[in-house]
This record gives structure tokens, sequence and C-alpha cells, in this order.
């Protein structure tokens, strides 16, 4: 089975990374070329509100950056994006590095003290508030930043229940724009993306919203979900690279009108974030007959692309991950001799530096330039990757992830908590949902529906267990005192209760 990706133009250091040649220096001197070379072309365009061409766009951007300068912010410093999906949440982030700035994009849905968290650990020196006015100055133009500089912090949620902020350079994010553009098989011309997951991840930002500015093609940005008008927009902005989560295609192709829809822009169309079922795979494949089909694979501290699954290989190798993109290396640490799963490892120039201010753990997670993924996996003799498992007690609901840890925290704190396990309650839609397993202290009842509310005060809402099941006698485990979760997992009588 030959290598399917395109792997002229890279070239390997002498740290045995590949690299791709001729990238621009910066982001901000990607997005000038675009808005030098088609200044009047779409660039932005919000459902339900404004839409701004290229010009428009730098012309906004500078002034927000101006903005910052005159608030205090200097080069360098961090500035935390608390916006929700939209055009401002672009202008801010374009801002922020034509500041000369560092962006901390905030997860909508962190609950008040995860949001505290982020905004005082990475030390931010400005926070775009929600409902608030974008800074406005005197325009500031910084375009000199480092191919290695730091442009980005993500967060992402960790298994001590604080999460850890993945510094990504501009060569991080620009190598990742370069893979998208080959695994998906794209022509260098304008595209237009349709924008449903939240920019504040990794696929949405990096392999969406950068993606098709490096070619000066339109993002179409939904503020929120809403199906029909997703639908809407695939066939009234003529999308032709459509990327998001398996649940929101499952939804789609569930509308009684799905038939009536104009899908015959769409060229490309890729899936990841969450396990996809290989009847849906084929399912898509019938309802997107323009569209090559693919399935995407990778982490935050991947700036997102690590594999990619081709059209070609999407239907009979569904429950693959595909290959190694152009620039990363794959392999597994300690497979078993049976069944060849190993922890994999990827190494890559799309391998964020590390954690924000987190030595310890960037330490036992990046080693000798190798990214400890925590996902177990296989590579077949083809070159296929196949994860078998993921990262040690983490849930994937519908593209989010929540780490069982956290939440099992969260819910221990109740005074009527004697034991808790959550787990992941699989399902058609999300992948995933979460489910808890509670044993009451001695001489205490316990009502889910109130245990829900009191996790709802902790937590972000995708963390907040959907499926609660109480039981007398204690959680079952190991000779070392470790929970069994898989028996848990497989036995419950799993009932809703939100």
């Amino acid at each position: 089975m030959p290598y399917p990706f395109d792997r002229s133009g890279t070239q390997t250091g002498p740290d045995g990374v590949r690299r791709y040649t001729g990238l621009p220096q910066n982001l901000v001197q990607m997005l000038r070329t675009a808005v030098d070379g088609s200044p009047a072309a779409e660039a932005l365009v919000e459902l339900g509100g404004d839409r701004a061409t290229y010009r428009q766009l730098w012309d906004r951007a500078v002034r927000v950056a101006g903005g910052l300068r005159a608030a205090g912010v200097g080069p360098g410093d961090r500035v935390a994006n608390r916006l929700p999906n939209g055009n401002d949440w672009v202008y801010a982030f374009w801002g922020t590095l034509l500041a000369g700035a560092v962006v901390v994009p905030v997860n909508t849905r962190f609950a008040e003290p995860e949001v505290r968290y982020v905004v005082e650990d990475s030390g931010a020196a400005y926070v775009f508030e929600p409902g608030s006015p974008l800074p406005d100055g005197d325009p500031v133009e910084t375009t000199d930043q480092a191919h290695t500089d730091l442009a980005g912090i993500f967060y992402t949620s960790g298994t001590t229940g604080f999460p850890k902020g993945a510094m990504t350079t501009h060569e991080n994010f620009l190598s990742n724009i370069e893979t998208c553009l080959r695994c998906l098989g794209l022509p260098r011309e304008p595209r237009t993306t349709l924008i449903s997951v939240p920019l504040f991840h990794v696929t949405g930002c990096n392999s969406q919203l950068l993606v098709v500015t490096a070619v000066a093609g339109k993002s179409v940005i939904m503020p929120a979900f809403e199906v029909q008008a997703f639908l809407r927009a695939i066939e009234e902005e003529r999308v032709d690279v459509l990327t998001t989560v398996p649940a929101i295609y499952w939804l789609a192709l569930q509308q009684p009108n799905f038939a009536e829809i104009d899908t015959s822009s769409v060229i490309s169309l890729s899936y990841g974030g969450a396990p996809i079922a290989p009847d849906l795979v084929h399912r898509i494949q019938q309802a997107f007959p323009t569209a090559r089909v693919g399935n995407g694979f990778g982490l935050t501290e991947t700036s997102s692309v690590s594999t990619y699954l081709p059209d070609e290989y999407a239907a009979a190798h569904a429950d693959s991950v595909g290959f190694p993109a152009p620039v990363v290396d794959l392999q597994l640490d300690e497979p078993d001799p049976e069944s060849r799963v190993g922890e994999l490892l990827i190494r890559g120039p799309n391998i964020v530096r590390g954690y924000w201010q987190k030595e310890q753990q960037t330490a036992e997670t990046f080693v000798d330039g190798w990214l400890h993924s925590g996902d177990l996996a296989r590579i077949d003799d083809e070159g296929l990757v196949y994860v078998v498992d993921r990262k040690k007690d983490m849930i994937n609901r519908g593209g989010e992830n929540v780490y069982s840890v956290e939440v099992e925290n969260a819910l221990a704190a109740h005074p009527a908590v004697g034991e808790v396990a959550v787990v992941g309650v699989p399902d058609s839609m999300m992948g995933e949902k979460v489910g808890a397993v509670v044993v009451p202290l001695p001489g205490h009842e316990l009502d889910p529906q109130e245990l829900v509310v009191f996790a709802k005060e902790r937590l972000a809402d995708f963390k907040v267990p959907q499926y609660v099941a109480v039981r007398a006698e204690p959680l079952p485990r190991n000779p070392g005192g470790k929970v069994l979760k898989p028996p848990l997992r497989e036995q419950t009588d799993w009932q809703p209760v939100r």
C-alpha cells in the first residue's frame, strides 16, 4: 500500500524532525499575504451576523492590536479570549498576534473556577470578555515574530483536575496548516469552510479557520450549533470543505429534509475527535457523493492533525485513524508482542513546545522530541494506525475530552458520596456520554438528580454526568485496590438523569 500523501518539499533536520520547507515565517505574514493578494475576497461570514473581506479583517485586527497596546499589552504577553464563536473571536485572535502577544483561547463551557484558573495560570495581561466591545486604538502591526516564537496556549483538561496549557509556536500552527492542505488534497485556491465546532479547540482554529486563511478562503462561522442552520449554510454559502465531529453528521443525516439540501459544492469532508461507527462512514459517503471523505486524528499537543485516513481507505478501514501526516513520525512504546499494541509516540514540527509553567508534566510527556500521547494504538503492516484505547480514564463526549478523575473529584465532594467511579457510556450520536456509579456513605441516601445539580455548580456542562447509577455494594477493585471500570461500564443499568 503506497504512502498516500505528498512528502515533497520536506527536509529532515539534525534533530530527526522532518519539516516543511518554504512556509511563511509566522501567522501574521501568512494573513498579510492573503490580504495583499485578495483584499476584496470574503474572509469571514458569521451566520446571522456580519460579513468581512480580507481588507476589513486586517483593518479591524490592527486596531484591536492598537487597543491592546494602549491597554498595556506588550510583545510576549498572554491575552485570554473568552469570546464565543463569531467574527469578534477572529478579530481578537489576529489582533492579539498583531500586538506581538500570545493567544490564550478559553473554553466557553468552562465553569467560573476553571476560567479563573486559565486566566491566572497563563498570567493573562488582558481578557476579551463576552459582551464587552473589542479594544480599539491606532493601528499596530507586529509582523516580525520568529518561526519558533510562542503564538498560542491552548488549555487541555488534565487528570489532576487542572487544565494544562499547550504552548503552540508559529511553526506548530503553520505545519498543521500545510498538513491539512496536503492530507485533504486541497488545491491551493480559495475554499469555503463551515465552522460548526468551537474556535477555542484546535480543530476549529488550527484546521479550519487558519487553513482557509492560508488560501485566502472564507470561514463561515456558526455562533451556536443548530442543525437546520448548518444544512442551510452548506447550500447558501456553497461550502466546499466540511470538518466536524461525527455527532453533527449523524444529526444532519437524521433530518427529514436532508435530501432536499444541495451538497454538491462539498469536495472535502472530514471528521474526527470522537469514535465513529463504520455504518455512519458509509452513510456520509452516500449523502455527500461529491466529497472526498476522511478521518483526522490528533491532540491539542499535536496542534491538531497527526494522522489522516484518506477517502480511498475511509470505508474499508473506518476503525483506523489513517497514516501519519507527511512530517509526522510515529513509534509504539513497549508494544505487546501478541496484540502489537503500545503507547503511541508522535514526533514532528507540529508537536507543541510543552506545557506552560508545568516542568514536571512537560518532562514526563515530551521525551527526546517524542510526545507520549497516552493513547494505546497498533500499526498494521500497511502503515494504518488503529487507536484501540484512549488516554486512561478519558471519556470522549462528542469531541469534548472529559477526564473521569476530574468528574470523580467533583462528585466525591458531595457529603453523601462514599465511593464514585466515572466511565464513558456508549452513545450512538455522541460516541460516549458521561456516566457515574456512586456508592452512598453508610446511613446516607443519594438522589441522582440532586447529584447532577451538585455537579453542575462545579463542572463545565459537558462534564456533568448524564447517567447516574447508585449501588449498595462497594465498587469492584483489583488486588492493588484500583477500581475495575470495564465491569462497571458493561454491567451497570444506565438510567439517564437529564
